[in-house]
């Protein structure tokens, strides 16, 4: 059985810990290897071979360093159907999808070749009296990220490929569920020409996320996971005088307004609420019709549509969605219907029994619709994250708008409309971190920034775009004088441009 240890230091090294966790293949529900469990003395040597690293690559120029993004890219293509089968292994998802997690980590890295221009700093000539003020950027030192199971590709991209690009070095601490993908972007990284140890790959659970969160030398700390955890994590690592950006879990609503033309927002919903067994931190869970007549005449398109969803093996190409992770998260998700039978929410589609033939120990699911569903119902408060799609029907457009507003989460929205009054103001007003205006699920583009609101969103600084390049450095301003032509004598008052 394949073994998976550890990335430090330029190589794969075993575990030392003893300590294994199983991987699954989730279509068919077997064991595909061991992953060992990190202790908090690998954490250290790899904090160590990072911080011995990082300081010849931050005096690397920019240039030099976006070209080793540039050739990561061209491996990356190179690989991209070897990658997207080993992330559909071990996560679940259809090759297909597993293209698209890593075309989106991709995106990343391209907006992390133009970091010499990203780092240009400030400059202002004659500030005061033979004075020149200008600031610079630099790199922080050792860095991390956590990163979870739904995107094993995508989301270490998007976290380490701007901080190595400013300079630093970078721990990763990949999801313990689906760890090839990181090992083999990390050994890629050393081919395109990263010095060994400016990206380190660490396997762990809790014990090692506890570690990368009270090591000193470890500068900030990126996550991306569930609110308690995501909260938990910011609250340590600030402890810790680090910085911290962390993201959480979702409850992503798509309204539907009268004028809306129904069969777009179906093929939105279905894609959107179902896609990658909705096991994404942007899929689609809540539907809003507004008024009696929306919400009777999408639920006679929505229920066929759900019925007729092809669930199968992620090497089916023709298959809508794959196995949900784990037969821990299946059973989770099942309890969850279980649950809103049991509050009293209208089941019009029942996918819990679905068994894919030939493949009865995976871990699938058939897709759920919930309808009549009350914001007082806990499937309504809590993130699913599985293939479930709740209905809840708003009165009018102002009972549509206060439900993602006062929801605890605040990650996406989306609303379906002809209506550009009503899609700008929805847009101004509605309380969520990213808005789609036709758009099911309005992740930005990599040279934007991703952040959610409220219980989504932990810190002050987002996800990749500019926010990225701030977020792993730090400021420096120098304020310069030279002594020809300047009057000598001390000066007692604070320096004032008077």
């Amino acid at each position: 059985m394949r073994e998976i240890g550890h990335f430090i230091g330029g190589k794969q090294v075993p575990g030392k810990s003893g300590r294994t966790a199983d991987v699954f293949q989730p279509m068919t529900g077997e064991v595909i290897a061991k992953v060992a469990l990190a202790s908090k003395g690998e954490l250290r040597e790899a904090v160590e071979n990072a911080k011995a690293a990082q300081p010849a690559w931050a005096a690397t120029n920019p240039q030099r360093r976006a070209r080793v993004m540039m050739k990561f890219l061209e491996l990356i293509a190179k690989e991209m159907d070897s990658l997207a089968e080993l992330l559909a292994r071990e996560h679940g998802k259809t090759i297909p999808d597993a293209k698209g997690d890593i075309q989106r980590g991709v995106e990343v890295v391209e907006f992390a070749c133009g970091i010499p221009h990203l780092l240009k700093g400030e400059f202002t000539e004659g500030a005061g009296p033979g004075i020149d003020m200008y600031s610079i950027r630099q790199p922080l030192g050792v860095v991390a990220g956590i990163t979870p199971f739904n995107f094993p590709a995508m989301i270490p991209m998007w976290k380490f490929a701007p901080a190595i690009a400013c300079g630093n070095a970078f721990i990763l601490k990949p999801s313990e569920r689906d760890p090839g993908v990181p090992m083999r972007l990390a050994e890629l990284m050393i081919e395109a020409g990263l010095p060994a140890g400016i990206l380190n790959v660490v396997n762990g659970d809790k014990e090692v996320v506890d570690a990368i969160l009270d090591d000193p030398d470890v500068k900030a700390v990126g996550f991306v996971g569930s609110s308690p955890i995501a909260q938990y994590v910011y609250s340590r690592a600030t402890a810790h005088g680090k910085r911290a950006h962390c993201f959480g879990g979702a409850k992503n609503h798509m309204i539907i307004m009268p004028d809306a033309d129904m069969d777009q927002a179906v093929d939105a919903l279905i894609g959107a609420g179902y896609g990658s067994a909705g096991e994404r931190c942007m899929a689609v869970s809540v539907a809003v019709p507004v008024g009696k007549a929306t919400a009777d005449a999408l639920m006679d398109k929505l229920v066929p549509r759900v019925e007729s969803l092809k669930v199968g093996p992620s090497t089916d190409l023709s298959a809508d969605y794959g196995p949900l992770v784990t037969k821990a998260h299946l059973d989770k998700v099942r309890g969850y219907v279980d649950l809103g039978v049991q509050e009293g929410a209208k089941l019009v589609v029942d996918g819990r029994n679905f068994k894919m033939q030939g493949y009865e120990n995976g871990f699938y699911m058939g897709g759920c619709l919930f309808d009549e569903v009350q914001p007082t119902m806990r499937i309504y408060k809590e993130e699913i994250f599985g293939p479930v799609l709740s209905v809840v029907r708003a009165k009018d457009y102002n009972d549509a708008l206060r439900l993602p507003s006062e929801h605890e989460y605040g990650n996406g929205v989306a609303i379906y409309t002809r209506d550009g009054d009503a899609a700008r103001d929805f847009a101004s007003q509605v309380n969520v971190g990213m808005v789609g205006i036709n758009v099911p699920i309005p992740v930005p583009l990599a040279y934007y920034t991703f952040g959610g609101w409220k219980a989504s969103g932990f810190g002050d600084l987002n996800q990749h775009g500019p926010d990225a390049v701030r977020f792993y450095t730090k400021t420096k301003t120098v304020t310069s004088r030279w002594p020809s032509g300047i009057k000598e004598g001390a000066e007692f008052s604070i320096p004032t441009m008077k």
